[in-house]
């Protein structure tokens, strides 16, 4: 039997990250993940020629040296880098009144919205200027030499004080909602809606639950970085991450699934493995490390991976009420690109000005990355990945569910025909995915997207937990959800398991 420092369950980016830096830090780790596929909700899959996103298809500064993305970072000190399709506009809102084109560049929007609203794009450039101070402060503090615990403070105060003390102006709007700065700058109510539509396709919330930090990052980040996306797709991001994970000595097991985490004493010692195919007749049941993370959302941690005894009762209540981003429908389709040479990548369109942005079916986001890659759909075709929010409850796989898949569709393809008025006969290739879907390829809680932790009723938790050595990464901590959030919380983990000497050698490795 191998020995090991760390265990890490699960391989979305998040767990991948904590496992690639504590593998580039020297410990010996393994990342057992339940799919036959590494990435989590960032895998992509292929089926007869095309190959799709299964979740995040919309990335900045993945290449660009000024970026602040987490993932940049990890990437640069494992020696991996990606190659990608600069573009911009990064993508075109379609509301029932009309459709406009999103640029990074924060003047080419504001112009934009000005020829709707020459109003709304004044205060739409006041609602930018509040928040993008923040960004500038957060830049001078690299996510790659932040910690969780304690340590994080001498670090602060001995490298990065300047850039502590410009954050310190913007302190107050760090736990504020994006929403108490929209109503301090924006009247408008055409730039308000825009606004709680920018929050709901990054937070899974309006601006009145989304936090300004969140938004800041966006804005700056769009405004600053490359708008790009990787060739390859999401799967080449987790290409990367197990490419440099495998370059330092780690090991990926794939078809390999955590049944339950073994406590002893209140400590981590090690993962029990499911007795079931795909493990090998006479192969490991137990493996043993000090350390455990887990990249399974808080509610599978707590109610699946661990039993009830394992936590204090009040503390895994609490977690496991921690309420949820709803589910998904998704449609991936394979389909003829003749006649498209103008086609563009990104698209979000509101059916129903009339209905809130958050009921399902009513805001559908699009994603046509073949635009950019040719390689993901044989030749003259394309790939679209479109979806929107669904909940949970009411799915079952009985006899209405082909039938109820096919219906609940019907949104999206709506949606897509705003963009491509044929697309129905264009189709070679229809995948309809339900909340089942998500639930069950991903082993989310309920296909979850994420908590909905709105901003002033609470915080994302940390990666630390109630049990030494076990320690969290992911959607459901903080800071939160998105590829660039759940790459933080990989860092913040993996920094605050060594000593913050190490933690520094590396980034001075960087010029940051």
């Amino acid at each position: 039997m191998k020995n090991f420092d760390v265990i890490v369950i699960g391989s979305g980016i998040g767990g991948l990250t904590a496992a690639a830096l504590l593998s580039r830090y020297g410990k010996r780790v393994i990342v057992c993940e339940s799919h036959t596929v590494a990435g989590g909700a960032a895998h992509s899959f292929r089926r007869r020629g095309f190959e799709f996103d299964s979740g995040p298809s919309f990335y900045c500064g993945l290449s660009d040296p000024r970026s602040l993305n987490p993932v940049k970072q990890v990437l640069d000190i494992l020696g991996e880098s990606l190659q990608t399709v600069p573009y911009d506009p990064l993508g075109h809102y379609h509301f029932p009144e009309g459709s406009f084109a999103v640029y990074g560049n924060s003047q080419r929007y504001q112009e934009e919205v000005a020829k709707i609203t020459p109003q709304g794009a004044r205060e739409l450039a006041e609602f930018e200027s509040r928040l993008l101070p923040l960004y500038d402060a957060m830049k001078g503090i690299p996510t790659l030499a932040l910690r969780a615990d304690w340590q994080l403070i001498p670090i602060l105060l001995s490298r990065y004080l300047p850039s502590l003390l410009k954050m310190l102006p913007n302190l107050p709007l760090v736990q504020s909602s994006v929403g108490s700065v929209m109503d301090a700058t924006v009247k408008d109510p055409w730039v308000r809606r825009l606004i709680d539509l920018e929050c709901f396709l990054l937070s899974g919330l309006k601006a009145s639950g989304t936090i300004a930090p969140e938004v800041a990052f966006m804005l700056g980040e769009r405004s600053h970085t490359a708008i790009e996306y990787p060739l390859g797709g999401s799967g080449a991001i987790v290409d990367v991450l197990v490419r440099g994970f495998q370059r330092y000595g780690g090991e990926l097991r794939l078809g390999c699934h955590v049944e339950q985490i073994i406590i002893e004493n209140n400590q981590a010692v090690g993962v029990h493995l499911s007795p079931q195919p795909p493990l090998k007749k006479g192969g490991e049941e137990v493996i043993k490390a000090p350390v455990v993370i887990s990249n399974a959302t808080i509610w599978d941690t707590y109610s699946k991976l661990l039993i009830p005894e394992d936590l204090p009762a009040s503390y895994r209540q609490a977690a496991l009420d921690t309420p949820a981003v709803e589910s998904f429908m998704h449609l991936h389709l394979g389909f003829r690109g003749e006649g498209l040479e103008k086609l563009t990548g990104h698209h979000v369109v509101v059916h129903d000005a009339k209905q809130d942005i958050t009921v399902p079916g009513n805001t559908c986001m699009i994603s046509i990355p073949s635009v950019w890659d040719a390689t993901l759909a044989p030749l003259n075709h394309h790939v679209v990945h479109a979806y929107t929010l669904e909940p949970y409850a009411g799915w079952e796989k009985d006899s209405d569910y082909e039938e109820k898949k096919k219906q609940k569709a019907q949104s999206l393809y709506q949606a897509i025909e705003k963009v491509i008025p044929d697309i129905r006969e264009r189709v070679d290739l229809e995948l309809i995915g339900t909340p089942l879907t998500h639930a069950s390829y991903l082993r989310r809680y309920q296909g979850t997207y994420g908590p909905a932790i709105a901003a002033g009723k609470g915080m994302f938790p940390s990666t630390n937990t109630p049990i030494k050595g076990l320690y969290r990464v992911g959607d459901s901590t903080m800071p939160g959800i998105g590829v660039p959030a759940v790459a933080a919380s990989g860092i913040l983990c993996a920094n605050s398991l060594v000593k913050r000497e190490q933690v520094m050698e590396l980034v001075d490795l960087l010029d940051y």
